[in-house]
């Protein structure tokens, strides 16, 4: 089982847009890695139980660089809330460690369509969200930040994802952060939930 040349190929191109991806919009590119690694490993006849598992975990180790990378350029902008990224950060690493327990143990179908899911229900957030008429005032509590990262860290572990397509939506509607904090923070909070 080796990589041919268009699964290599296939990879760089795919590295280089979920680099761009998580500096531009603040995730970590699971939407474009997890399918593509999928494809890469079955076509070379890993078995198909083994390979979402190795996508999940291979796209989490990505993540992890483009994470760091993606928070320092959004703090040169002063747009990571440091505080509360390493609060859901935290949480959420905890959260993924127990979600990447429970992953190596649910079957294969319920991993593939739990990942469909997840990037569905964010993608379709994101395309009918509408800016919120009245602003919320920017939750700065971090039990509340807890009860977040832990369960949506959870959802990360399972599914293989950074969680910033799934946080952002939360830290715009849910804890009053502008649209560049939410984005800039979570590369910052990625870092954690990466390493869970």
């Amino acid at each position: 089982m080796e990589l041919g040349f268009i699964q290599i190929i296939a990879l760089l191109i795919t590295g280089a847009g979920v680099g761009f991806a998580s500096g531009l919009l603040g995730v970590g590119g699971c939407f474009i890695m997890v399918p593509v690694q999928f494809w890469t490993l079955t076509s070379i006849g890993v078995e198909p139980t083994i390979a979402i598992r190795i996508a999940f975990g291979t796209n989490l180790a990505v993540v992890l660089p483009t994470a760091i990378s993606g928070a320092i350029g959004h703090n040169r902008k002063k747009a990571v809330l440091w505080k509360a990224g390493i609060v859901l950060g935290l949480s959420g690493l905890f959260g993924a460690f127990t979600g990447g327990f429970f992953a190596a143990h649910l079957p294969v179908n319920i991993l593939k369509i739990g990942f469909g899911l997840a990037i569905l229900a964010g993608a379709l957030r994101m395309l009918t969200a509408k800016p919120p008429k009245i602003e919320i005032e920017q939750v700065e509590n971090y039990l509340v930040y807890i009860l977040w990262g832990f369960p949506l860290g959870i959802v990360s572990g399972i599914i293989g994802i950074g969680g910033g397509v799934l946080l952002i939506p939360v830290m715009v509607l849910a804890l009053g952060f502008k649209m560049h904090q939410a984005v800039g923070t979570s590369t910052a909070l990625m870092i954690f939930t990466s390493i869970g």
